[in-house]
């Protein structure tokens, strides 16, 4: 047998080599990293509507009934709030055939308010609210009384001016009574009250607010004399 030449098998051990590594495992080419993104996250404070503060009544009122004194030396008084109403509207009369002012105030003409009942209606979307209030000269002397313009409702931050019907002979129906400073033999808006609970100037103030008012949150605010001013509680 003839010897195989030493060159052929380092050719075939060459060979044999190669083959081995072009057989071998291909690793896959790198990936390319996706970007991702965090999602932002909303405070659940931002996502709550800032809420709208509640009107709230005002500070320091009296309770109904509650007595607010006034006055100085031997000219002193007491003033309160007695009772409230709420009307769609109120009627009302004037036996002196109902003067020109009256009847703006009614909307109508002389020849059909005459001696009749007038319907005093409010503002579109809004009531009276009737605040009953009571001054008693509680001194020695004569005491001026506050007026009717002393007396404003106060509720959601406005005031409100009264609108009572104004005249000395006018005659309220519904069983509303009297107005307030109407039973002074002037009809003025101001006047004096004698010593003595008797001599008291008291009635109804009636005011045109709207509606959806909450009398929890709402006062009659009064500014009795220079020096003092109070504020009551409507319920």
């Amino acid at each position: 047998m003839k010897a195989v030449p030493i060159i052929g098998i380092i050719f075939i051990v060459i060979a044999l080599i190669f083959c081995a590594g072009c057989t071998g495992v291909q690793r896959a080419p790198p990936q390319s990293a996706v970007a991702t993104t965090t999602p932002t996250l909303v405070s659940e404070t931002a996502m709550i509507a800032t809420p709208v503060p509640a009107a709230t009544a005002y500070p320091g009122t009296l309770a109904l009934n509650q007595l607010a004194a006034f006055g100085k030396d031997d000219r002193t008084g007491t003033a309160t709030v007695y009772g409230v109403k709420i009307l769609p509207n109120y009627s009302w009369s004037d036996p002196s055939f109902n003067s020109v002012h009256d009847q703006l105030h009614a909307g109508d003409t002389l020849f059909t308010t005459q001696y009749g009942y007038n319907t005093q209606e409010p503002s579109p979307g809004n009531v009276f609210v009737f605040t009953y209030v009571r001054v008693i000269d509680t001194g020695t002397k004569g005491l001026v009384a506050p007026s009717g313009n002393q007396f404003l409702l106060h509720y959601n931050g406005k005031d409100y001016a009264y609108s009572s019907i104004q005249g000395a002979q006018i005659t309220v129906a519904n069983g509303l009574g009297p107005q307030y400073n109407y039973e002074y033999e002037t009809g003025g808006h101001i006047g004096y009250i004698l010593p003595g609970t008797s001599n008291a100037n008291e009635g109804f103030l009636a005011y045109d607010v709207p509606a959806t008012i909450d009398l929890t949150k709402a006062a009659l605010v009064g500014t009795l004399d220079a020096d003092h001013q109070a504020a009551w509680a409507l319920v």
